[in-house]
């Protein structure tokens, strides 16, 4: 088939939002898209500092022609209502995770997928972030296509992204600014910092968690194929995280970020006394029960002196509890095979906020 216009390329200028409203174009609708990944604008006022791809939080207001990801609670249609119409935009629609279709990249072997996972956290952490808070004092990351990167930011060339793209045997850092694009491969942390004409930075978005800063000047150990499974978790979080907080009974949810210090995508919910952080680690050391410190879920519990997990007879729900976290994990050994990964992220969440209970 023919692809439709929007389709990218590792050098062209992204702005997903107008590459699904010229999918939509491609096969004669009119509409306007909400997406998962960042679009320009660059958003330049307080909280956030980054623009609602999603819309839960409604920058516009939801119209007849708006089509909504998949998974997100609405009123309006669906992307899966226009590939049932489209077929044609099926695979195109899947790869951005905004249908049903949706499906990890293979997970690597975990030595491969935590040396690679070390070194991306470092870039994130070290490099990547701290661009984002020269200009606006925030660093938190998002999910970009086959990776990970910043929201848009103001330049004075243009509005900047700074992303990570590992769709083909090579994984890129890019740099966006207004439409010129430039993109490297991913190299050292030094060379990664001069392509950014910035300076690696070992504290601004660092965490207790966060990998030594290192050597700067050694190769980054960076398989291909793991970061391309790194990418497709965090699409996965960050599609379960909108989809879990436009539900309504999700309880005052913050906005989904993926936090380069601890390089997990989260947010938090819930009311003052039953607040808990919800989020999906790709693996890390910390917790002892999670095999061979494969990826996660989690929701970590915020007063596990005052909350109790407890279903609706009372009846006490199998938590997690280790150095520092109280809650409950689902490692992605136990996602069901051959169905939507962000739905069982979603339906995790969901169910184990309505669990949540103060303690009499």
């Amino acid at each position: 088939m023919n692809a439709p216009t929007g389709i990218d390329t590792p050098t062209t200028a992204r702005n997903a939002r107008a590459e699904a409203d010229d999918a939509l174009t491609s096969v004669g609708l009119a509409g306007s898209s909400r997406v998962l990944e960042p679009s320009p604008p660059a958003v330049t006022t307080e909280p956030f500092f980054a623009d609602d791809p999603a819309g839960v939080d409604s920058d516009g207001e939801e119209t007849d022609n708006t089509i909504l990801p998949a998974g997100v609670t609405g009123s309006s249609k669906t992307w899966n209502d226009v590939v049932a119409h489209h077929p044609r935009l099926r695979s195109w629609a899947a790869d951005r995770w905004l249908t049903s279709d949706r499906r990890f990249a293979l997970l690597p072997d975990p030595a491969t997928l935590a040396t690679t996972r070390s070194a991306l956290h470092r870039l994130a952490a070290y490099v990547i972030a701290p661009v984002r808070h020269q200009d606006n004092g925030k660093f938190g990351l998002r999910w970009t296509k086959d990776g990970f990167g910043t929201p848009f930011f103001p330049h004075a060339d243009g509005d900047r992204q700074i992303r990570v793209e590992a769709g083909g045997e090579q994984v890129l850092l890019v740099d966006q600014i207004g439409d010129a694009v430039r993109s490297t491969t991913v190299s050292s942390l030094s060379e990664a910092a001069a392509f950014l004409h910035t300076e690696i930075d070992g504290e601004t978005a660092a965490e207790h968690d966060s990998p030594p800063v290192g050597d700067p000047d050694a190769e980054l150990d960076i398989d291909p194929g793991a970061a391309r499974f790194l990418g497709s978790w965090f699409a996965m979080a960050f599609t379960g995280l909108e989809s879990f907080r436009s539900r309504p009974d999700t309880v005052d949810p913050g906005r989904p970020q993926l936090w380069p210090g601890h390089f997990d995508p989260a947010i938090e919910a819930g009311t003052e006394a039953t607040r808990a952080s919800y989020g999906a680690s790709p693996g890390d050391t910390v917790i002892d029960d999670v095999a061979n410190a494969a990826p996660y879920l989690y929701v970590s519990i915020w007063w596990p002196d005052r909350i109790t997990l407890t279903d609706d007879a009372d009846n006490p729900l199998p938590g997690i509890e280790a150095d520092g976290f109280t809650g409950r994990l689902l490692p992605v050994s136990n996602f069901p095979v051959d169905t939507d990964p962000a739905e069982v992220a979603a339906r995790f969440w969901s169910e184990t906020a309505s669990a949540i209970r103060p303690i009499d």
